[in-house]
C-alpha cells in the first residue's frame, strides 16, 4: 500500500490553518486512558494562546486530566463546521500535542474569559486548571484533494512567507 500523498503547505493551507486556529473555541482531545490503556476522547474548550500553543481549561476529575498528568502526549482534532454541505469536505486539523499544566495566572484567566465568558461559572472552582498544548506536528485536510503534513514550525507560523 502506498503512502497517502500530502502536499507541502502553501499559502492557501496556511490561511485555512490560521483561520481554523483563530476561530477555535473547542476541540476533541484524545489521550490514553491510564486505567485501561485504551483511547479516550473528550470535547474540550480550547483556544490559541498567541505564542503557537493552545490553552485548555480542564477539570482535574476528568479522565483526560489524569491521563495528561501521566503522559503529556495527546491528539487534538480541530474541526471547522459549516451551515450546509458534506461534513467530510469541511476542513479539519489533526494535531499531535504535548501538554503541560500551567500555574495559576490572572492574564491567562482574563484572556480565557474574553473568549469563553460562560466559563465564569466554574473557572475558579478548585478542580479546574489551565493546560498548555504545544503542537508537535499535524495533518490538515482542507477539503477534497487538499491534505497537508505540517511541522511544528508550520503550526507556529514560522514557515509563512513574508512580503519583500
Amino acid at each position: 500500500m502506498s503512502e497517502p500523498r500530502f502536499q507541502p503547505p502553501d499559502d492557501r493551507a496556511r490561511s485555512v490553518l490560521m483561520s481554523m486556529l483563530d476561530r477555535m473555541r473547542h476541540a476533541t482531545l484524545a489521550v490514553l486512558d491510564p486505567r485501561s490503556g485504551h483511547p479516550h476522547q473528550a470535547r474540550i474548550l480550547c483556544q490559541t494562546a498567541g505564542d503557537g500553543t493552545m490553552t485548555a481549561l480542564l477539570a482535574g476529575i476528568a479522565t483526560h486530566s489524569e491521563a495528561l498528568a501521566r503522559d503529556p502526549r495527546a491528539g487534538l482534532l480541530v474541526e471547522q463546521t459549516e451551515e450546509k454541505g458534506d461534513p467530510m469536505t469541511w476542513p479539519r486539523l489533526s494535531l499531535q500535542v504535548t501538554a503541560r499544566l500551567l500555574p495559576a495566572n490572572a492574564d491567562i484567566r482574563d484572556r480565557w474569559l474574553q473568549r469563553h465568558p460562560r466559563s465564569r461559572l466554574f473557572i475558579d472552582l478548585p478542580d479546574f486548571r489551565f493546560w498548555s498544548l504545544t503542537p508537535q506536528r499535524g495533518l490538515l485536510n482542507a477539503g477534497f484533494g487538499a491534505a497537508f503534513r505540517l511541522t511544528d514550525q508550520d503550526l507556529r507560523g514560522e514557515n509563512a512567507k513574508t512580503p519583500p
